[in-house]
């Protein structure tokens, strides 16, 4: 009961929670660059165990020097257990579409969240959502038929992994706001990391018990031998995900989730500048627009 009055009376910090997302993203979106650029090399599953193999142990010295009274069981065990199992999920789907998509693509996809944020906050919530913020929703998904082309003879089913990432992340960061808000922000980041090595260990033992024939691709393909290239990789997208996963935590509590959904989706404008600097991915004048029309129903959506 302690934590949930703390939980109403904590004071939001909306200029720190945004700059603290936007570094964030960018953070995630060269961790995201990388990710498709080794995909061929890592298997998903590998990827989860060893990156944050190398996050846990960092996360739990800052706890044990920095904030010793943290390091205790989440008070919200449950909530926060299901936040991170949820955030595994949307992982694991959009990582899955990486390798088959432009990062571009893939990223103005998921970023529809700023809308499934805005749809979650008023069924969950109760936020209101006035004419403006339907008509961002209607604007939003206006892009993604933009971007997705349904009819079009070259869709690529594995577009529709990075919206479904979209729902889960939305999902969770609603979760964050409403039952997860009083727990110590690193502690919600070890709580991830360790369910990245318990997912990604069970699906490793799983794969390797009941796989048959050739074993390749991003999801079934066996580990690889860790030499320097790879450890120095795996650092790197440590680094990534540790900040990704302190950064949301605290964004997201410290300001409402349809604010910081909207400063979220600065990622589309990295993960477009990363695609044309990394892999020389020049989109379309229709998935442009597209894009255009999610990043302004995004803005509506701050303003609504």
């Amino acid at each position: 009961m302690t934590h949930n009055s703390d939980a109403e009376v904590r004071v939001d910090k909306m200029s720190f929670a945004v700059g603290t997302i936007v570094f964030t993203v960018l953070a995630l979106s060269l961790g995201d660059a990388l990710i498709k650029f080794t995909s061929n090399t890592f298997v998903i599953w590998q990827l989860f165990v060893v990156r944050s193999a190398i996050a846990i142990p960092l996360l739990y010295s800052y706890l044990v020097v920095k904030a010793p009274s943290a390091l205790q069981w989440p008070s919200k065990f449950l909530w926060t257990a299901a936040r991170s199992l949820i955030l595994v999920a949307m992982w694991i789907s959009y990582y899955l579409s990486l390798p088959h998509l432009q990062l571009s693509v893939a990223a103005a996809t998921y970023y529809t969240l700023p809308i499934f944020i805005t749809l979650f906050s008023a069924a969950i919530i109760g936020d209101k959502i006035s004419r403006l913020g339907w008509i961002a929703v209607f604007l939003g998904f206006l892009g993604v038929l933009l971007i997705l082309r349904p009819n079009a003879g070259d869709f690529n089913w594995f577009a529709i992994l990075p919206l479904f990432s979209a729902i889960l992340y939305a999902s969770a960061m609603i979760l964050t706001r409403t039952k997860c808000r009083a727990e110590h922000p690193i502690i919600l980041s070890l709580a991830l990391n360790i369910t990245f090595v318990a997912v990604g260990s069970i699906a490793a033992i799983l794969i390797e018990i009941f796989a048959s024939g050739t074993r390749e691709g991003f999801l079934l393909a066996a580990w690889v031998e860790m030499g320097q290239t790879q450890w120095v990789a795996m650092a790197l997208l440590a680094i990534s995900i540790l900040i990704g996963s302190v950064g949301t935590a605290i964004a997201y509590q410290n300001a409402p989730p349809a604010v910081i959904g909207t400063f979220d989706f600065a990622y589309v404008g990295f993960a477009v500048l990363w695609g044309i600097v990394f892999f020389t991915e020049i989109p379309d004048g229709v998935s442009i627009l597209g894009m255009m029309l999610i990043v302004v129903a995004g803005i509506m959506s701050l303003r609504k």
